[in-house]
């Protein structure tokens, strides 16, 4: 078995290449008959082509909700922030630091599907770093072993 990519449904296939593309930086691999398969594996299927598949009324697909999300990192999570900023993109939640130290922020695409954007675990050991933390401390920060933050480091 492998898993192969995510499926979103959207109701404007420009309008979402758009986003992911301009907000995410996600390059479109295959564009055809109303489905876009996305780097990262993300696919976009537009409303019409998937209720004929699984032979549902437009109202019966729900795609906001708060029980999925998908996950992105970044190594610079305050210029991210600036493109949200830009683009007016509707947040869930501001930016926030978590106990562990990383920093982020939940927001909606078009359809109302939740994105998370993190800093990468590798930015947040070397930001406890640079502050003076050993690798005990930060380990212990972060909660993870100490044999775990030597691993991000060198693998990140």
């Amino acid at each position: 078995m492998k898993y192969k990519n995510t499926l979103l449904i959207v109701k404007d296939l420009n309008v979402s290449k758009h986003f992911y593309k301009h907000v995410l930086g996600l390059r479109v691999l295959l564009d055809f008959h109303g489905s876009v398969t996305l780097s990262a594996g993300i696919v976009l299927q537009s409303y019409e082509i998937w209720k004929d598949i699984i032979r549902k009324n437009s109202d019966e697909i729900v795609t906001q909700n708060h029980a999925y999300e998908l996950c992105f990192d970044t190594e610079d999570i305050d210029d991210f922030m600036n493109i949200l900023n830009a683009r007016n993109i509707p947040l869930v939640h501001p930016l926030k630091e978590y106990a562990w130290g990383q920093r982020v922020v939940r927001f909606y695409d078009p359809d109302g599907h939740m994105i998370e954007v993190g800093e990468s675990m590798k930015k947040v050991l070397k930001r406890f770093l640079s502050q003076g933390l050993s690798y005990e401390d930060a380990a212990k920060r972060m909660g993870l072993p100490v044999d775990y933050i030597k691993e991000i480091l060198q693998h990140g």
